[in-house]
């Protein structure tokens, strides 16, 4: 279940909607009050409760995912990241193919 966030966004204000949105994320994030593994709400469902376009949600996501704050969990939805420098997660079909690769090559150099 994603987290019910209190973000609100001022059209009157000059900062762009996604920076008000990706401030204030990132404020929840530095303040403790989301943690480490929680799930962020949808893009849409932001972006509605919002009343803005869900490109101005996914601007701020991805901006907040370039820093290494939020990562992606697929079709789960983003969550807040452990704090390991924004490394995006891979998946295990994928590590396992990675280093069944690599030990095939060692192999042949033998």
């Amino acid at each position: 279940m994603a987290t019910k966030l209190n973000i609100r966004v001022n059209r009157k204000r000059p900062e762009s909607m996604t920076r008000q949105i990706r401030e204030q994320i990132d404020a929840f994030i530095d303040a403790g009050e989301l943690l480490a593994g929680e799930l962020l709400p949808s893009e849409r469902e932001l972006a509605n409760r919002l009343n803005v376009a869900r490109n101005v949600v996914r601007g701020a996501y991805e901006q907040l995912m370039d820093t290494g704050k939020l990562i992606s969990e697929g079709r789960r939805g983003r969550s807040v990241s452990s704090g390991r420098g924004g490394t995006k997660k891979r998946s295990t079909k994928a590590t396992k193919a990675s280093k069944a690769s690599k030990g095939s090559k060692k192999a042949r150099k033998k």
